[in-house]
């Protein structure tokens, strides 16, 4: 039986995008949510619980990008010059936390808020610019046979920026979530309040998304109220409010990890959602996986490098989480 290439490729880029949505997400969360940070020391075990693992995090995303053009060249094509603004405004954002990790620990006293804010201000612009593009992408991008035929500003909406918020809502969850697991003490119970907020803030957003995007299109409407293939889409909900009340639960426990653990299990029920609503296409409405796939040689030969690369990059990113496992203290740190 001949393998649906396009299809595996699909979801092996899917997989990728997904963990470094999960991955970087919870340090973006970190810086998005540094200004709540309540003294110096305390701003500083926020960096140092994520300075051994930020750059690995991003691994991910150059080989869902990556893997994109190699495979899906025309969606590539096609979704580029659609995202121009958002993409850019992304990586500048990356590249000032970058910085900021360099730069800060060695900066003085009296300089060190300006580094501060620049942390927040990256990982701000960089998870909105994230959520804009994806919400851009979500709505539908014109295509007039093989080329992006919308203009400078289509990525530009009240849904788009909507979906900005959202993922910046997420991305703070995830780093609250995150330094529950990683501190003790005040901070920690800090930390477990901010949970709280943004969680309520989240399960909005989702709400709204949920709402909105079904009268995007009359397909996606379609695939998720009639019956039958509503039957199959109900669970999703369901697991939703489920994944929310345990994590809500958990924020009042002892079980420093399982907030954590909730909260990715939302991102990956309102990643799955999202996925249903869009298959099979890749620019939606417009262009599906197999229209836009690379030839099939091409493909084959680009799958053996994969299935090499992946072990290795989740072998040394499994060793990095192990390795600086544990609690982080007070002066305590990786920098």
């Amino acid at each position: 039986m001949a393998l649906d290439l396009p299809l595996i490729w699909a979801i092996l880029i899917a997989v990728a995008i997904f963990a470094y949505v999960v991955l970087d997400g919870f340090d973006l969360g970190v810086g998005i949510l540094f200004p709540a940070g309540r003294t110096e020391s305390e701003r500083t075990l926020m960096m140092n619980s994520i300075a051994p693992v930020w750059d690995g995090n991003e691994t991910w995303l150059i080989l869902g990008g990556g893997g994109l053009f190699a495979v899906f060249p025309l969606a590539y094509s096609i979704l580029m010059p659609a995202l121009y603004a958002p993409i850019i405004a992304m990586l500048m954002g990356l590249i000032f936390r970058g910085v900021v990790f360099e730069f800060r620990f060695k900066s003085s006293d009296r300089s060190r808020h300006r580094w501060d804010a620049a942390f927040f201000l990256g990982s701000f612009v960089a998870a909105f610019a994230q959520g804009v593009a994806l919400g851009a992408v979500v709505q539908g991008v014109p295509v007039e046979g093989r080329t992006y035929a919308g203009g400078w500003f289509d990525w530009l909406s009240p849904f788009s920026v909507m979906t900005g918020l959202a993922l910046v809502s997420g991305y703070a969850l995830l780093g609250a979530t995150w330094l529950i697991w990683k501190t003790e003490g005040p901070s920690q119970q800090h930390f477990r309040a901010i949970a709280r907020n943004v969680g309520l803030a989240l399960l909005v957003f989702i709400g709204i998304v949920s709402i909105w995007t079904p009268f995007l299109d009359p397909e996606i409407f379609t695939r998720w109220f009639s019956y039958p293939s509503s039957l199959y889409t109900l669970p999703v909900p369901v697991l939703v409010v489920a994944a929310a009340a345990l994590m809500f639960t958990s924020l009042r426990g002892t079980r420093d990890g399982i907030p954590f653990l909730a909260a990715l299990v939302l991102f990956l029920l309102s990643y799955v959602g999202l996925a249903i609503g869009l298959y099979p296409y890749i620019v939606p409405r417009s262009v599906t996986i197999w229209q836009a796939a690379a030839p099939e040689d091409s493909q084959k030969f680009l799958l053996v490098g994969a299935v090499v690369l992946l072990p290795v990059i989740l072998g040394y990113t499994a060793y990095a989480y192990w390795v600086f496992r544990g609690k982080v203290r007070p002066g305590e740190g990786y920098h």
